[in-house]
């Protein structure tokens, strides 16, 4: 069993981390798996388009694909918590390469049925391995410093980010050679190389099955897959990046609105967005390489605030150049938010569910940026464009206070009874 190294550094770096023993090659081929989940989104609605010959069907088929995929996460991390990476891992993800070559094959040439590629992929995304709660599973085994693991949480954010925006300028390469579900083919390929690559990790084989938690709430307690957002921490990590999702697909397409209503192109909205991915990187290492003396707790609605403030200032932008300025200040709290939830996560639970609750915080932010993105397309045409952002804002502030609030309560009520004491 390989025991989380000490970092006897004051300052430790990124450089520290990757030194870690095995964690460059798990991060690495983590990473690599991950990066099929940056390509395949697009190369399926391309590839489904392009078969079908309709974007609502290739709509549609995405938010199957979607929906399974984010909506049954905690229950796929519950398995991996019970039974281990290892024996779960390569299943999923060896089912999950299969189904995407399948779509691969069934979209290669015109006329697929539209329910077979809708069935394809609904069943498609309730296998995909989640690499990303597994890899930060790891990082807490792999370290056993707290300033350490909040670069190591940093590094992964930034690097996750990086890849689903490198992801689809990989799938435009791929398209200009090939058809667009050679994309999902290489998809497929990513995920079953870097899944194998994981689990051949000596950190993945050490790691073992923790103990579960249910063991140690005694034999009356429910399972932990329903106890966990139970968890105070926990729920209130969730619920901010619930928010945070909301607050970001809002944004998405409301960038794409802002254009459109001041005649730009497709070209403005991608340096926009681009701006917002590279604030969110800069503010993801700029954050992890500070030490911070406020708790995760305390951090965690400051951060989310801070999001929704810039967010409901971009709407006063008056062209797209001050918009993109605006988004970039915007994403300076993007990975930071995320990196301190999932510092939450990992802390509010035992070692036998920090899959699981790594899990509900990546389905949080993922289903509230669903969500977003559909709610603030019901207004973008009904509202002035100021007014969609500081919609948009809304949940991002509004959950900020009242975790906030939450937490200064709790504390006021915890300092009371050790003055009683």
């Amino acid at each position: 069993m390989l025991s989380p190294s000490p970092v006897p550094s004051r300052t430790p770096s990124y450089a520290t981390v990757l030194r870690t023993p095995h964690a460059a090659r798990t991060f690495g081929a983590a990473l690599l798996g991950r990066l099929s989940y940056g390509m395949v989104s697009l190369s399926l609605m391309l590839a489904v388009n392009a078969s079908v010959g309709s974007y609502s069907v290739a709509g549609a088929v995405m938010a199957l694909f979607g929906a399974t995929s984010v909506f049954l996460s905690p229950a796929r991390a519950a398995l991996i918590d019970r039974h281990g990476p290892r024996r779960v891992l390569p299943p999923l993800a060896g089912v999950y390469a299969v189904l995407l070559a399948a779509l691969a094959y069934a979209t290669w040439r015109p006329g697929a049925p539209a329910l077979l590629l809708a069935a394809l992929a609904a069943v498609a995304g309730a296998f995909s391995p989640p690499l990303g709660p597994v890899m930060r599973t790891l990082w807490s085994g792999l370290v056993a410093d707290r300033e350490l693991l909040r670069r190591a949480y940093s590094l992964d954010g930034v690097a996750e980010e990086l890849l689903f925006v490198s992801g689809p300028l990989l799938v435009g390469v791929v398209v200009k050679f090939a058809s667009p579900a050679a994309g999902i083919a290489v998809s497929a390929a990513l995920i079953l190389v870097g899944t194998l690559a994981l689990v051949s990790s000596p950190a993945v084989r050490a790691a073992g099955v923790a103990p579960s938690d249910d063991k140690a709430a005694g034999p009356d307690a429910p399972p932990a897959g329903r106890r966990l957002l139970r968890v105070i921490g926990l729920r209130h990590a969730v619920l901010v990046t619930a928010a945070v999702g909301l607050c970001l697909g809002g944004l998405d397409l409301l960038v794409v609105a802002f254009a459109e209503q001041r005649h730009q192109g497709t070209g403005a909205v991608s340096w926009v967005l681009a701006a917002l991915s590279a604030g969110s990187a800069v503010g993801g290492l700029a954050y992890g390489a500070v030490s911070w003396r406020a708790s995760n707790r305390a951090r965690l609605p400051l951060l989310a605030a801070g999001l929704g403030a810039a967010v409901a200032v971009a709407g006063l932008s008056p062209g797209v150049y001050v918009l993109a300025a605006l988004a970039a200040v915007a994403g300076l709290f993007v990975a930071p938010a995320l990196t301190t939830a999932y510092l939450i996560a990992d802390e509010s639970v035992g070692a036998g569910s920090r899959t699981q609750a790594g899990a509900w915080v990546n389905t949080a932010v993922n289903a509230g940026s669903s969500v977003g993105a559909a709610a603030v397309g019901l207004l973008v045409d009904r509202l002035p464009p100021a007014v969609c952002f500081a919609v948009a804002a809304v949940p991002a502030l509004l959950c900020a206070a009242v975790v906030a609030r939450g937490s200064a309560a709790r504390g006021a009520v915890a300092r009371e009874a050790v003055s009683r004491s």
